[in-house]
């Protein structure tokens, strides 16, 4: 198949749709397909939820076909009035996620922020698959930060194209193959990025656990869990090492700062705008260049960072400086966020349950790490930096041509769907 221009087209009486094949007809969504909504079942009711039929929420839409869903009774599916969804269906989120389809690969019910559209002898879903979460969004409502908003009426009346029937079948038919080839190429490329993120993850743990020298003799730790450590390094706890700083801004004027887990210590105006903060940021601690910032509450997950910034942080911080020249700050803060030392943090963390639980300073300062001699640690970090790097730039290429496959993707469906370029057969 190939793709070019129709013979002829038309002024579609769309402003935002342009011209269209002169074949082609434009109507409003009530005109052409006929659609349901689910519901949810009381949550006060535990029964309604323990049964064997499948009900799909928005989390379950993830792909062409429905492979998953949550399940509730025949008595909860009564309860909320819903209408089962025969298999072939082709599901839309109206709600939260806009604009997200997939097909039904079973007979299922919805939750009410899904429309469901049955298969129907003088239609082809799969078309309408690749044409619905254009368009239904383009005649949505956005609130003030720009997300779509749809009710039943908008899409009711949303503006679609109607191409014949035949049409309909060769532009699926086309749009299957092609996006499959693209998703394929997107997925190899995103299983490579993997690839190289575990090996850069593999080349930092191996240099500030176990040094540069491949040959150097060995010896036992002394720290069960530690291991061996190469002969002429020694160990010693964390409050050996680091001083924790707890100024305080009076002003609360300074840069404000946040904890990325990939980033490292960035503005947070660089992060969401939107989130919540504080009234006031007089008492916040500050950062200076080169100080260890720990997010308390997330430390186990690797929210650590060596700041190249200066700012002010949220109390629920703990900021730290090494005691003397003889420690790296870079070399400790990549150490520090290996995995046997994420799992030390979770032996020592005081809190009864998730969200709750700090890693305060009292139970990081006992915790005993490797001291490689002080050139030794400039050299390791000059080696990771030189390393991942490469690893790093690697990504971004990948990263890059994902980008462009899928903005090829877009582009492409949206050039088919709406008539500026026809499927031919060759």
């Amino acid at each position: 198949m190939r793709l070019q221009k129709y013979d002829s087209y038309k002024d579609s009486g769309v402003e935002w749709l342009g011209e269209i094949p002169s074949e082609w007809e434009v109507k409003s969504l009530k005109y052409i397909l006929s659609f349901t909504t689910g519901g949810t079942p009381s949550s006060h009711i535990s029964g309604y939820y323990d049964g064997n039929e499948p009900w799909v929420t928005i989390a379950d839409i993830d792909g062409k076909y429905i492979n998953k869903t949550h399940f509730i009774s025949k008595n909860g599916a009564k309860n909320a009035n819903m209408i089962l969804s025969p298999k072939g269906s082709l599901l839309y989120s109206f709600k939260l996620s806009v604009g997200q389809v997939a097909f039904t690969s079973s007979d299922v019910y919805t939750n009410e922020a899904i429309i469901s559209i049955h298969p129907h002898k003088n239609l082809n879903l799969n078309f309408w698959y690749y044409l619905l979460p254009i368009f239904v969004i383009k005649n949505a409502n956005t609130n003030i930060y720009g997300a779509f908003l749809l009710n039943q009426d908008l899409i009711k009346n949303s503006t679609l194209l109607f191409p014949p029937f035949q049409e309909q079948q060769k532009i699926a038919l086309f749009l299957d193959t092609k996006t499959q080839q693209l998703d394929k190429a997107i997925k190899q490329k995103e299983k490579l990025i993997k690839l190289l993120k575990e090996r850069k993850q593999i080349v930092i743990n191996e240099a500030v656990t176990k040094g540069l020298d491949k040959t150097v003799t060995m010896k036992d730790s002394g720290v069960e869990w530690l291991g061996e450590i190469p002969k002429h390094w020694e160990v010693n706890k964390l409050k050996y090492i680091f001083n924790e700083i707890n100024k305080r801004s009076e002003t609360g004027e300074e840069e404000l700062l946040s904890l990325s887990k990939y980033k490292g210590v960035i503005p947070k105006s660089s992060l969401d705008e939107r989130a919540g903060m504080a009234k006031t940021l007089i008492g916040y601690k500050k950062v200076y260049y080169n100080n260890l910032v720990i997010n308390k509450m997330q430390a186990v997950n690797g929210l650590l960072a060596v700041s190249k910034i200066e700012g002010i942080t949220s109390p629920d911080y703990s900021v730290y400086k090494v005691k003397s020249n003889q420690y790296n700050i870079d070399y400790y803060g990549l150490l520090l966020n290996q995995s046997i030392y994420l799992s030390e943090f979770k032996k020592v963390v005081t809190g009864v349950m998730e969200g709750f639980i700090r890693l305060y300073t009292d139970d990081l300062y006992n915790i005993i790490v490797q001291v490689p001699p002080k050139q030794e640690q400039k050299q390791i970090v000059n080696f990771i930096e030189n390393q991942t790097s490469k690893i790093d730039n690697a990504i971004d290429l990948q990263q890059k041509q994902i980008d462009k496959l899928k903005e090829y993707k877009t582009s492409l469906i949206d050039s088919i769907v709406t008539g500026k370029v026809r499927v031919y057969d060759e």
